[in-house]
């Protein structure tokens, strides 16, 4: 992150820019932006109004009315309202040497009422240069300070830091990205959402600027729809049952379209799930993403656009451990969760080696993961040496954590997935992938003919042709 200039130097240098000025609408933590310009001073030349509506009839006087007041949708009504009238009421005197921009906020900070998580939905609409059509930069966060002095703080950094880098760093997403929690970290403050759009930010993918943003440690899990939309997974998630299958997903195979089909079939017939109510995510971790040390976006898009073709949501989180992950789930849900896997998976879910960091070693681990109602569904292996079938029935684990999987598999809190289709066991991604980038033949049969016309189509992963 950028650490040229502080809060103080990145509003100072907006107010005495006579070539920027805007409007400010914050509601729900007073104007804890627009007070960093009045601060440093200087703040005539930056700012033509500021407005906080409290109150909800006076909001919905001014913006519409509305079913939730922290939303994408208030703050879009916010900025549709305030860029318009500020144009209008003052094109004819400066519009031709001044970049308009209207800034908003709607947050749901900590108070005496509020006992759950505070978040909040921050954006700014802007001109790149005078008379030119405005483009939007949408964000979603959650805030973790436990004093709401601080909250507001935090709030009023990220709202100085994002109209900074949308004044000078617009020709550069990455960089404005890069730029928002400067003078901040995540333990204060989230960006688990970012949303490019307008005529300046045509050729953006939002769907990078979202891995981006857990690459950077802005935020833990960026979460995007099969059409490439960014969303904020507290809405998409929220009292929804979850199934998630995590992969590297290198190529999407007939084995991942196994293993999701033969999940969700034994999912929806638990107690408590709502099979219309269902969420399916395709999870990659960074380490998933990561070649050889490093995350290729080009691939890592390549990979995007092959799951796209499932038709489910995508989840990139950097929670490298199932228990984090469930956790990070529960925030939003406390509807049944489950996680399907493969042998090998669930193997390494028994090495203590992988919970030398936890006081509780493995059990902590467990404990944590199984504590909510969660489940594991488990795809058999066929050992390519052997051809022995591996199952969730038969699988060997440590002598002293023998009792504790017998306990899992008794309890059904792991089960083995059953009518799967034997003919996939043979299918493994690593080969397929050297396969299609060898060109040698025979590897088509092996994944879905979508993913197939897709990779030829475009070259995806390597392929030649």
């Amino acid at each position: 992150m950028s650490d040229q200039l502080d809060t103080h130097q990145k509003a100072l240098q907006i107010n005495l820019d006579p070539t920027k000025y805007g409007v400010f609408a914050e509601i729900g933590a007073g104007q804890e932006v627009a007070r960093w310009f009045f601060r440093v001073g200087g703040a005539s030349g930056t700012i033509a109004k500021t407005i906080s509506a409290y109150d909800m009839t006076v909001s919905d006087a001014i913006y519409g009315q509305s079913d939730r007041y922290v939303s994408r949708k208030r703050l879009i009504a916010m900025l549709d309202h305030e860029y318009p009238l500020l144009v209008e009421r003052l094109k004819e005197q400066r519009g031709s040497t001044t970049r308009f921009f209207a800034f908003a906020t709607t947050v749901a900070a900590k108070s005496f009422q509020r006992k759950d998580e505070t978040h909040g939905w921050m954006g700014i609409r802007f001109q790149s240069e005078p008379g030119s059509e405005p483009s939007d930069i949408l964000m979603h966060v959650a805030m973790w300070d436990r004093d709401s002095l601080q909250q507001a703080e935090a709030v009023g950094i990220l709202g100085v830091n994002l109209i900074h880098a949308a004044m000078y760093l617009i020709s550069n997403p990455q960089a404005i990205v890069n730029a928002l929690l400067d003078s901040l970290s995540i333990d204060r403050i989230e960006v688990d959402m970012i949303e490019f759009r307008g005529k300046e930010f045509a050729g953006v993918d939002n769907r990078l600027l979202a891995l981006q943003l857990v690459e950077k440690g802005l935020t833990n899990a960026a979460m995007f729809m099969p059409d490439g939309r960014i969303v904020q997974p507290a809405d998409a998630l929220y009292k929804k049952s979850i199934l998630v299958e995590r992969g590297s997903f290198r190529p999407v195979t007939h084995v991942t379209v196994d293993m999701v089909r033969g999940a969700q079939a034994q999912f929806i017939q638990e107690p408590n799930v709502d099979g219309k109510n269902l969420v399916v995510l395709m999870e990659m971790t960074l380490k998933n993403l990561s070649a050889e040390g490093r995350i290729d976006h080009q691939d890592f898009l390549d990979r995007v656009d092959m799951l796209a073709t499932l038709g489910h949501p995508v989840l990139i989180s950097n929670y490298g451990e199932f228990h984090r992950l469930a956790t990070y789930l529960h925030r939003f849900t406390k509807n049944p969760v489950g996680f399907v896997m493969g042998i090998p998976t669930l193997k390494e879910l028994f090495e203590e080696r992988y919970y030398t960091g936890l006081s509780g070693g493995i059990l902590e681990s467990f404990g944590r993961m199984f504590k909510n109602d969660l489940k594991l569904f488990v795809y058999p292996f066929k050992d390519p040496q052997s051809g022995a079938i591996i199952t969730a029935g038969n699988l060997r684990v440590a002598p002293h954590l023998r009792h504790l999987y017998l306990f899992l598999m008794e309890n059904f809190f792991i089960q083995g997935l059953r009518d799967v289709n034997e003919a996939n066991l043979t299918v493994l991604s690593r080969n397929v992938l050297k396969m299609l980038q060898d060109n040698e033949p025979g590897w088509e049969p092996m994944v879905p003919n979508e993913v197939a016309a897709l990779i030829k189509q475009r070259h995806l992963l390597g392929y030649q042709g």
